[in-house]
């Protein structure tokens, strides 16, 4: 994929940097509404986006579930982790993923919350299969090592596609894999000046689509394809706030 687009709009954010604190605010509570609300619903959290905000503010949903409250919770806390990471320019490690995992499973699955599966896993509806259980530490070290060298000559948007397709093919968590890896896309994203991008619900089946065939033929076109349209979509949100077209 030529990338050569997406680096222009991000040159041109950043020739607005650095933002007005209040608009900063206002990007980033409108950002972890509607990221947390998808990120959610891909994987069955019934709240609607409205049910999301009043659940971040506190406020308990009536007829929802104590667990899809703490999901919302929890993906709040997990952004503003990743936030902190990329603050403190922080490398990809074992140890982070395990700290963001126990994020999200916080309150929901405490005893599997950072701890790689210890039983063999099937991806519901996917034809790629992970590997076996006593094989995620060793493939979650070459993951890391993957990480450290090759993918740091890889353009940073391939990197963030790679290391969500890699680390979710491997599904090393019991559950919360999907939530973690399209943070730790995020995480790659950010580190390198590009805004978050928010994979919406109702793209479900073409993600799907393109992690399976990643997976199954060690083919990223589709999925780098899916989430480049997503970055650029990413920056209209800092043009109408900036007032820029």
């Amino acid at each position: 994929m030529n990338f050569k687009k997406l680096d222009n709009l991000k040159k041109r954010l950043d020739s607005h940097r650095p933002l007005e604190p209040t608009v900063v605010q206002n990007l980033k509570e409108d950002l972890i509404v509607k990221w947390t609300y998808n990120s959610n619903a891909i994987e069955g959290n019934t709240l609607t986006l409205n049910e999301t905000k009043v659940a971040l503010e506190g406020i308990t949903v009536g007829g929802k579930s104590l667990r899809e409250h703490f999901e919302v919770i929890n993906h709040k806390e997990a952004i503003l982790f990743v936030e902190s990471l990329v603050q403190k320019d922080e490398m990809l490690s074992e140890h982070t993923i395990k700290s963001l995992h126990s994020l999200i499973l916080k309150n929901i699955d405490d005893k599997n919350a950072g701890c790689y599966r210890n039983i063999n896993v099937l991806i519901s509806g996917a034809i790629h299969r992970p590997p076996s259980h006593f094989k995620v530490a060793s493939k979650m070290e070459e993951f890391i090592r993957w990480y450290k060298t090759k993918a740091q000559s890889l353009h940073p948007i391939e990197r963030a596609c790679r290391v969500h397709v890699d680390f979710v093919g491997i599904h090393p968590f019991v559950d919360g894999n999907g939530r973690t890896a399209r943070l730790l896309m995020n995480f790659e994203l950010m580190k390198s000046g590009f805004p978050p991008v928010i994979l919406k619900v109702e793209n479900r089946l073409a993600y799907y689509e393109a992690l399976d065939k990643a997976h199954t033929l060690n083919d990223y076109e589709l999925f780098i394809s899916l989430v480049g349209s997503l970055v650029e979509e990413s920056f209209e949100p800092y043009w109408f706030v900036l007032g820029v077209s």
